[in-house]
């Protein structure tokens, strides 16, 4: 059998591996606050985050997965050596920051990653010099841009609509208010799980729509039926199997939630994951809730959000990307070393 598509084919299962642990990983942002709030139990959240998470197949939305799988990365650069090595530095990243249970960005690492892989390469045959060709600036540039503006306008929505709650029902009790938002809450959950799946789901699918077209087996990127489908079900896999350790920090140690407070939460974060996803900028949904989540804690008063916590998951944002890029690199040097003659 050809040496090439085995390496093609392993690549797939290594991106939807990927794929599924980004589920796992981001389940705490799509269940944490519905949990916090007593709305669901555990295993009724994920099952509705998963629900709606392969139903965001439905927006046959690709527009993320071509800005991922060719516009971050010089196309005549990308190998599939180079994306495999991506996949290892992202998987190893995602790993250890859910084992430390630290909600960081599934996005981000692979984006990291398969930078650190790229870079790697042109190093090994250009010389460390010109690493840096091996990025598209404007893709970059757009990215870094939004990871500091996606949290900021999840805090500043969530903010506004916490205000609007308390002026609408100003003359309602709080047990009156919750009794609304905990069924109001499943309707903003499953908006947010679908957003979440629009945004997350595309970056493996563009990820593998790359190796496809690096190896020949595509001659122009467009995604095919069956790579959108396999993406949507292995993060929806993924969200069934719960990311509980990052669950605890996002949904009980940042903040204390009330229905009300989970609805503006996840309401906001959705529109913000929507709105780049309209954009084809991939988004980090963990930054999104996160800020989301920091926003309706604060309207009460500043101390209510746990700022030192706060702090330690703004250090985790900043280094995923340098992190899983040098991850990326290393694991290019060694996946090179078992395939110099494919």
């Amino acid at each position: 059998m050809d040496s090439t598509f085995l390496l093609v084919a392993l690549i797939v299962v290594v991106a939807l591996v990927f794929d599924y642990i980004n589920g796992f990983h981001d389940a705490a942002n799509s269940v944490a606050t519905i949990v916090a709030t007593r709305v669901l139990t555990p295993f009724q959240a994920v099952l509705w985050a998963a629900f709606f998470n392969f139903a965001a197949a439905l927006s046959f939305e690709t527009g993320v997965a071509k800005t991922v799988g060719s516009g971050m990365v010089v196309l005549s650069v990308v190998t599939p050596v180079v994306i495999l090595a991506g996949l290892i530095g992202a998987i190893a990243w995602d790993l250890i920051t859910w084992w430390l249970g630290l909600p960081t960005s599934s996005s981000h690492a692979l984006l990291g990653g398969f930078a650190g892989a790229a870079m790697a390469k042109v190093g090994m045959t250009q010389g460390i010099a010109h690493i840096f060709t091996a990025l598209v600036a404007d893709g970059w540039t757009k990215t870094l841009i939004f990871i500091v503006v996606a949290p900021v306008l999840g805090l500043s929505l969530a903010y506004l609509l916490m205000i609007g709650v308390f002026w609408l029902f100003r003359k309602s009790t709080p047990a009156r208010m919750d009794k609304y938002f905990r069924k109001l809450q499943l309707v903003s959950a499953a908006v947010f799980s679908f957003s979440h799946g629009t945004n997350d789901a595309q970056k493996t699918m563009g990820i593998i729509t790359g190796v496809l077209v690096s190896a020949g087996y595509l001659k122009s990127f467009h995604v095919p039926l069956w790579v959108m489908l396999s993406a949507y079900a292995a993060i929806s896999a993924g969200t069934l199997s719960g990311g509980w350790r990052i669950v605890h920090t996002m949904g009980g140690r940042l903040t204390r939630l009330k229905p009300r407070g989970g609805f503006c939460a996840e309401t906001a974060a959705a529109i913000s994951i929507l709105f780049p996803t309209y954009l084809h900028m991939p988004v980090s949904t963990t930054h999104v809730i996160a800020g989301a989540i920091a926003g309706v804690g604060s309207i009460q008063r500043l101390k209510a959000v746990r700022w030192g916590l706060a702090k330690n998951i703004l250090w985790a944002w900043v280094l995923t990307i340098p992190a899983s890029a040098f991850v990326g690199a290393v694991s290019m040097f060694v996946v090179r070393l078992f395939t110099a003659n494919i």
